[in-house]
């Protein structure tokens, strides 16, 4: 069992850290020993906030430096080899921001190479924390209006991506919308309905206004075990400055509706004119899921609580993301079959 406090190194130190750096900061249990980013003015920033704690532009040169326990990636997917190497080649635990690589075929290497070194790897994944997640679950689980068959997710915005608060590296990824949104969604459909999926039949794009130089925008038809169907629509370059979601599920005896990204959960029998609210836990946003997905780290790499979001189970959404991929270029379904068998081959060759 790791000790208390929890020595954490933060490799990484851009717009997503400073959210992670306020709720690490809040915590008694975990004491910030090192910080890593090519960047000299954000490490000066957040060394204001952990001055006893050592610097460094990259993972190798910090971990020279100091003993740590685990490692907190807040870096773009891309390029993470080197990081995950000097990690785990120091004997670290890790939790990674989603997606674990931007390539299936890197992420199951680097879960493999975690698992054949006995340290834990944790994948990002806070929406499952957020409080419209647990009740949406809670409700499906209770069988509040019976069981789930066919789902609608839609996910709309104009999402600025030369904005100051926001990274910049999604603006020339090959696949913007999928890798760094969709993952939220398909993870959460795994999540929610407890079923993996089975068939992808979908189609990337990106409108002639997009500034985004891959594919901003996802349509997919999704088949699940049991026989629950989900159509999927997601775009970072359409409407207007606003965010549109609705995440509606049709179930046997009544539907479930997700209204906004955050909150707003309803439910309905199928005798009922007007929805009824879900009740559920406050919410701060981009705060309650973080503390709550930092806190299951913890608890996990400590030893006193079980092991969620991990590397493995990630790699089961990135297979959906492939799966899109290959269909929108094949231009007809893909099986999840066919491509777990490939990056099974992958893993093992590696």
């Amino acid at each position: 069992m790791t000790p208390s406090p929890l020595r954490l190194v933060v490799i990484g130190l851009g717009a997503r850290a400073r959210t992670w750096l306020r709720v690490v900061a809040e915590r008694d249990d975990v004491q910030v020993v090192g910080l890593a980013d090519p960047g000299e003015a954000a490490l000066k920033a957040a060394a204001t906030l952990f001055p006893a704690a050592a610097t460094a532009a990259d993972a190798a040169g910090l971990l020279r430096q100091v003993e740590a326990d685990a490692a907190l990636l807040v870096t773009p997917p891309g390029g993470r080899e080197a990081q995950i190497e000097a990690c785990l080649g120091a004997g670290l635990d890790i939790l990674a921001e989603k997606p674990l690589a931007d390539d299936v075929g890197l992420a199951a290497r680097y879960v493999a190479q975690a698992e054949s070194l006995g340290r834990k790897l944790i994948v990002g994944l806070n929406f499952r924390y957020l409080p419209v997640t647990v009740a949406l679950r809670q409700a499906l689980a209770e069988g509040r209006v019976g069981q789930p068959e066919f789902a609608r997710f839609t996910y709309e915005r104009w999402r600025d991506g030369q904005l100051p608060h926001l990274n910049k590296y999604p603006l020339t990824m090959d696949q913007p919308m999928l890798w760094e949104q969709s993952i939220h969604h398909f993870d959460l459909m795994r999540h929610v309905y407890g079923a993996e999926p089975l068939r992808i039949d979908a189609r990337t794009f990106n409108p002639s206004w997009s500034m985004y130089r891959g594919d901003a925008n996802v349509s997919a038809l999704i088949d699940f075990e049991g026989g629950m169907f989900v159509n999927y629509q997601g775009t970072w370059a359409g409407g207007v400055d606003r965010l549109d979601f609705d995440w509606r599920t049709d179930c046997t005896d009544g539907v479930l509706i997700q209204r906004e990204m955050f909150s707003d959960l309803v439910a309905a029998r199928r005798t009922e004119a007007e929805y009824t609210p879900v009740p559920m836990a406050p919410h701060e946003p981009w705060l309650t899921d973080a503390r709550a997905l930092l806190d299951m780290a913890v608890r996990a790499f400590t030893g006193q609580g079980p092991l969620e979001c991990s590397g493995r189970d990630h790699l089961q959404s990135l297979l959906m993301l492939a799966a899109c991929i290959r269909s929108s270029d094949r231009g007809a379904p893909v099986s999840i079959a066919e491509l777990r068998e490939e990056t099974d081959q992958q893993e093992k060759s590696a």
